[in-house]
């Protein structure tokens, strides 16, 4: 199938010679600035770069604001989720303008699951710092927010990232995926040997499933903020690798 589709993709794309958008999602307990990094490094090796601001009320909302912001690019795109951000990306990955997804320490649902259901596939995690919904969001505590979330940035860096956390809505836990982009797409995947809030033999099995090509960071959950060079460098590989 994945075959079927990159010969198809290129037939009707025949002027393709590299991809040059690049399309980032954040996921839950974050925002859009954490991207700043890696945007600027792709941007300064011309890559058109945009960031979705979605807002991890429901996994519908999101997928709505990144297929907007995917018909505002003008060719082929490179879709990279990290976290929550990758369940968006599983489900509005399934557009023709996308090429290839990259997952970040994320989530790469199949069909039917959600991040509850992965959730509760493993062990519970006595120490997770998710409370209890408050008006149907979840937030992060904020006293376990460094040490689980991003324990190699600085302690002032994840005090701000802690007050200016985007919570996650209920609706975007539990509704499952509907079609995975990476039945279809070629993905890449960076998995984060240090992180804490997915496990990384999770990430390993999520990749494995999807038949990715796997780069290991040894990184919290925030790589992409903490190793930005090595972050962007697997999504240019991605660029290259369709277009190749």
């Amino acid at each position: 199938m994945l075959a079927i589709f990159l010969t198809s993709f290129f037939i009707t794309n025949p002027a393709i010679a590299q991809v040059k958008n690049i399309v980032l999602v954040h996921g839950a307990w974050g925002d859009v600035s954490g991207w700043e990094g890696v945007y600027k490094i792709l941007n300064a090796k011309g890559y058109h770069v945009d960031v979705v601001s979605n807002s991890d009320l429901s996994l519908a909302d999101d997928v709505a604001s990144v297929k907007a912001v995917l018909a505002r690019q003008k060719g082929p795109v490179i879709l990279v989720g990290h976290s929550y951000g990758g369940a968006v990306i599983t489900e509005a990955g399934d557009t023709s303008s996308v090429a290839a997804l990259v997952y970040v320490s994320a989530f790469a649902p199949d069909a039917g699951e959600s991040l509850l259901s992965l959730q509760k596939a493993g062990p519970p995690n006595p120490e997770s710092g998710i409370m209890p919904p408050v008006r149907g969001l979840l937030w992060y505590d904020m006293a376990k927010y460094y040490k689980d979330f991003c324990p190699d940035l600085s302690p002032a860096q994840a005090d701000f990232m802690a007050h200016s956390q985007t919570p996650l809505g209920i609706a975007a836990a539990v509704t499952p995926i509907s079609v995975p982009a990476w039945k279809t797409r070629p993905s890449w995947f960076i998995v984060s040997t240090e992180d804490r809030m997915i496990p990384p033999d999770a990430e390993r099995f999520m990749a494995k499933r999807a038949g990715s090509k796997v780069t290991e960071i040894k990184a919290s959950h925030v790589a992409f903020i903490s190793h930005p060079k090595e972050v962007a460098a697997v999504i240019e590989a991605a660029a290259n690798g369709v277009a190749k």
